[in-house]
């Protein structure tokens, strides 16, 4: 049966040329003394908006393997994927996770709700769970609430999971359930009851990604109250621990921070929490790899700088339609996005500068990462164009994506001593 490792991280890689970069990150870990695994994903809408197909991911996974000699786990990531879609990840994936999102809230039958609400009336009352400082105060009440929100997002889980060990055989893939992607963060009342639907749906949930206060925009650092993240964190840890003995569920399950990338500013709470429970954790870096390209071409200077001039260009002149499908998930002030001919006259330098996020740079421009960031159709439509001049430059660039992904995630998440 495959098991996920303790500690993970979850790095997309739009354009299937940094996948040896990223091993390279894991690979100075291990060096280091900390085992981490890899976990290469890539979901279907981007697929669909660069016209991949999901085996080029395990093509491109397995190839960095063999290439740079890993000896230590790595996996495939069917991200965000829905009984739709599914089945074009079945044969190159060993990653599943099933995105229900979607779901929360739909209306369930209320024989189903009455079930639920009975088989889980043994856990009203005060429950004190070790690490979280109040006891949860569960009445029939709020089981029924808790319920009609998410009983019906479980049970489309459990379809989706139960499609994928028909194909593929149980015990022989990793299932993420994500509940992320929604206006709402999930309490520890929540979480503790949507656990006890996963386990009564049969899903060995090894992650579960819930969504948590405030903003965790894509690229940028988290936009809220770190304190209160760090609550959250701490007491989700503890929920997850209680249910995993209370629930049967597989004892690795661990919490996934969706959006992870470059959420600096809560990083330190991840860390200190993950060592204070001895938890696990996985975090998705998403499109961070595809920003580094950018500015390793940007620094390469010549063709490389005017490739990367000409898809802020574009990508400026296309805002609304690359906004729009990341509408949720990106806060920019068109105002503070510098002008096309500003961008022109850039150096090399002056545009890796605006774009590397280093918020301790003055010529960062958050705004500006964040259209880059969703901009990758726009580099997908240059075709072989940007291909070569990431082969062309694939030194620059490869040392970018090592060190973003080793010094600004991996060092500070599982590394740092403070």
């Amino acid at each position: 049966m495959l098991e996920l490792e303790k500690y993970s991280i979850g790095t997309g890689d739009r354009f299937g040329k940094q996948a040896e970069a990223q091993l390279k990150s894991v690979i100075k870990a291990k060096e280091a003394g900390k085992e981490i695994s890899i976990i290469w994903n890539k979901s279907y809408r981007e697929h669909a908006i660069i016209h991949t197909d999901p085996v080029s991911v395990r093509i491109a996974a397995d190839h960095a393997v063999k290439a740079s000699n890993w000896k230590g786990s790595y996996y495939v990531d069917a991200d965000h994927i829905s009984l739709k879609t599914v089945d074009l990840f079945m044969d190159s994936s060993d990653f599943f996770t099933l995105d229900v999102a979607d779901y929360i809230g739909e209306k369930i039958d209320q024989n189903e709700v009455d079930t639920f609400v009975k088989e889980n009336l043994i856990y009203s009352g005060k429950i004190n769970i070790p690490g979280i400082d109040n006891p949860l105060m569960i009445t029939e009440k709020s089981i029924s609430k808790i319920a009609e929100r998410y009983l019906y997002a479980v049970k489309e889980a459990g379809r989706i999971y139960r499609h994928i060990e028909e194909k593929k055989g149980k015990g022989n893939f990793i299932t993420e359930i994500s509940m992320d992607e929604t206006d709402l963060p999930q309490t520890p009342e929540e979480l503790l009851f949507i656990l006890s639907a996963i386990s009564r749906e049969g899903i060995p949930a090894q992650t579960i990604a819930p969504k948590f206060t405030d903003r965790f925009n894509k690229g940028v650092d988290y936009v809220g109250d770190p304190e209160k993240f760090d609550r959250e964190f701490n007491d989700d840890i503890c929920v997850i621990a209680w249910a995993v003995e209370k629930f049967k569920l597989p004892s690795n399950l661990k919490l996934s921070v969706h959006s992870g990338s470059d959420k600096f500013s809560i990083y330190p709470s991840i860390r200190r929490n993950i060592r204070k429970y001895n938890a696990g954790v996985h975090v998705k870096t998403a499109g961070t790899t595809w920003l580094e390209e950018l500015i390793g071409l940007a620094e390469s200077g010549s063709e490389g700088l005017e490739i990367a001039k000409g898809i802020y260009s574009s990508a400026l002149n296309r805002y609304e339609e690359l906004a729009e499908p990341y509408a949720t998930v990106i806060d920019i002030d068109k105002t503070k996005l510098p002008s096309i001919s500003e961008v022109d006259n850039w150096t090399g330098e002056q545009y890796a500068s605006a774009l590397r996020h280093n918020q301790n740079n003055p010529a960062y421009n958050m705004h500006l990462r964040q259209l880059l960031h969703v901009g990758y159709k726009v580099a997908s439509e240059m075709g072989e164009r940007y291909l070569a001049a990431l082969v062309k430059n694939s030194d620059i660039v490869g040392r970018n994506v090592t060190d973003n992904l080793f010094e600004r995630h991996i060092k500070p998440l599982f590394m740092e001593k403070k």
